[in-house]
């Protein structure tokens, strides 16, 4: 489905569902009082975002950590691998939802009501910021305790009167310090309007790292070698160039020819290189399209090459990588290898990586556009924001890597 189309599903039908759910609920509330949640079974809900389900895992363990709860997840079926990596809620735990059209959706949202009462849900956590689906899903899970983010005073954004934890979402700190404050509203000793009131400190946003096998670090060491002819892995150090950013936001990709310049300039300066133009299967002809500009044979079109579940050990074998705001940047994060993630319509401040990252942002005027006030979508059709960040500022950033690198032996 494409993104446009669950916009508009969001608005036109999300809307008046909303409002005539909130009515329902409300009356039903009349004839059975909720009693205090026992933090047992807690669901967290996050549909569209891959990065998302990375940046929320800290708060995840936090919550296991601190209450020995038994964590569930629901998200897109295309978007569960991104839960596979770090492995933080077993498989069984995961509920999976279909986005290839209303009625696929409608279908698993009514399986997803009984799946939550037959799984005794206590809490539900919805991470979204602006979804009325979500709203809905968490309003009607049968859940005693609902949190999530509430617009107080806002306006815009109607999702809705079905939480019982309702939390002010902070729009001047990072989005993995907002999913904890939701983790602390949940587990607040008493009610507070807003919650949460409490700290988030740096410790709380350590993320986790993904176990690598020596087994399969040489599983995609053999791919790379079907490849590129003679790849020795003592020799050719691995440069990682991700080009592509979601359909969800076309405005973050930096210029392909931004990244052919970039990587002529690697591949010059760094005799020892080994470009992998990375990216999914549908990007494998874009992919191709930037390594015939290049025009090198240490430039590799690598997109659709390894299976999600082998990104960990590709990042591991890898020197840097230089990606655009998107998912790969945060699946990184799950390694120690450097990234270098370009923002303009985002910033870094709010969803940088949880890793080794470093942002390429100038920082323009209008700069960030997209926010949950406007839904993400942005009347930009020119991202001056990313152009205005040439190739030769970018290698400046990345020349200490490629000096360690000259400089082995």
């Amino acid at each position: 489905m494409k993104v446009d189309t669950m916009r508009r599903i969001d608005y036109y039908v999300g809307v008046p569902l909303c409002l005539i759910g909130t009515l329902l609920y409300k009356m039903g509330r009349w004839f059975v009082k909720p009693g205090k949640a026992v933090v047992r079974r807690v669901l967290f809900i996050e549909l569209s975002e891959m990065g998302s389900a990375i940046l929320v895992d800290p708060a995840m363990r936090k919550l296991q950590h601190e209450t020995g709860a038994e964590l569930h997840f629901a998200i897109f079926r295309k978007n569960k691998p991104s839960l596979d990596l770090l492995k933080t809620v077993p498989d069984e735990n995961i509920y999976t939802f279909r986005d290839n059209g209303l009625v696929p959706l409608m279908v698993d949202a009514l399986r997803f009501f009984f799946w939550t009462r037959k799984r005794k849900i206590d809490a539900v956590i919805d991470l979204e910021l602006f979804s009325r689906v979500t709203a809905l899903l968490t309003g009607f899970s049968g859940a005693p305790a609902k949190v999530g983010f509430h617009a107080f005073f806002n306006e815009g954004l109607y999702r809705g009167g079905f939480l019982t934890h309702r939390v002010s979402y902070n729009p001047h700190i990072h989005i993995a310090a907002n999913f904890v404050a939701l983790v602390h509203a949940l587990t607040a000793e008493k009610e507070e309007i807003p919650y949460s009131k409490t700290s988030v400190s740096a410790d709380d946003l350590v993320l986790a790292k993904a176990e690598v096998s020596d087994r399969e670090k040489e599983d995609v060491r053999a791919i790379i070698r079907s490849c590129r002819a003679g790849f020795d892995p003592q020799k050719d150090k691995i440069i990682l160039i991700n080009p592509n950013a979601s359909e969800l936001l076309i405005q973050r990709r930096w210029p392909p020819d931004y990244y052919v310049r970039l990587m002529k300039m690697i591949l010059e300066k760094c005799p020892k290189a080994l470009v992998l133009i990375t990216g999914d299967p549908s990007e494998r002809k874009e992919a191709g399209q930037l390594q015939k500009l290049v025009g090198a044979d240490r430039c590799v079109n690598f997109a659709g090459k390894v299976r999600f579940a082998q990104l960990p050990a590709l990042y591991s074998l890898a020197e840097f990588m230089v990606t655009n705001d998107s998912g790969p940047g945060h699946f990184a994060a799950v390694t120690d290898l450097p990234t270098f993630v370009f923002f303009g319509p985002e910033t870094p401040a709010l969803y940088g990586s949880l890793g080794n990252t470093t942002p390429l942002y100038a920082g323009l005027a209008c700069s960030p556009c997209v926010s949950a006030s406007n839904h993400r979508k942005t009347a930009c059709a020119d991202n001056r924001c990313l152009q205005v960040i040439g190739p030769d500022q970018v290698f400046a950033a990345i020349a200490p890597h490629l000096e360690r690198i000259n400089a082995q032996g």
